[in-house]
């Protein structure tokens, strides 16, 4: 939220980073789960970035089937960034959400549904009045199936007429995935209170309980 670049940098530009990984929470707040490999067998992977992730985060973890989320930052060419580093627009990161799911219980077809309705996919280095790099809508695939529903479901969107510019979502093998800091997980269960997370998240999180109302988890 510091920086406005929309410009990603180059390899050579970007900020060189560290070596250590931030430190960070080792299971999810609700249940317990991990946030980090190695999961259960049978489960699978899912990164989007759809602007903020904190609110992003909560969305994803409402969903029955989902076993953790994790927010961190994808994409980008400095090794282990800060968040104050990727809002810089100096590491070339986007703010996205790592979603382990059982694909017995929810399908990735469902994910991607969230995915688009939970953002603006015709707005490039921004959402809304977040502006820079680190906030460009992606979805990163796993396999070979991902990529496929994910490409068509975008096709699909754009010719259903359902916004007035063209959706500049990329859609992107999933690259390495680095953590974000440990107060990040689970911000906006933890701070609910806070302006951005009261005044800008909490509004779209009354809209996304309406249009997935018959969907979410108990005490979601």
């Amino acid at each position: 939220m510091f920086g406005k670049s929309l410009k990603v940098p180059s390899t050579s530009e970007a900020l060189p980073g560290r070596d250590a990984r931030m430190p960070v929470p080792a299971a999810h707040f609700v249940n317990g789960n991990r946030l980090a490999p190695p999961f259960p067998q049978g489960l699978e992977l899912a990164m989007f970035a759809m602007g903020c992730f904190w609110g992003a985060e909560k969305k994803f973890w409402s969903l029955p089937g989902v076993y953790s989320t994790s927010v961190g930052y994808a994409a980008g060419s400095t090794p282990n960034p800060t968040y104050r580093e990727v809002c810089s627009g100096m590491t070339g990161h986007t703010e996205a959400v790592l979603v382990v799911f059982d694909p017995k219980q929810i399908s990735y077809e469902e994910l991607l549904r969230v995915f688009w309705e939970s953002h603006d996919p015709t707005q490039g280095m921004r959402q809304g009045n977040d502006v820079g790099t680190q906030y460009r809508s992606v979805i990163f695939y796993h396999n070979e199936e991902q990529q496929k529903l994910a490409e068509q479901a975008k096709v699909e969107l754009d010719k259903s007429g359902a916004y007035a510019k063209p959706i500049v979502t990329e859609i992107a093998k999933a690259p390495k995935f680095y953590i974000a800091e440990d107060y990040h997980q689970n911000y906006f269960a933890n701070n609910p209170d806070q302006g951005y997370c009261a005044f800008v998240i909490a509004p779209k999180l009354d809209k996304f309980k309406k249009v997935f109302k018959d969907k979410l988890r108990k005490n979601s």
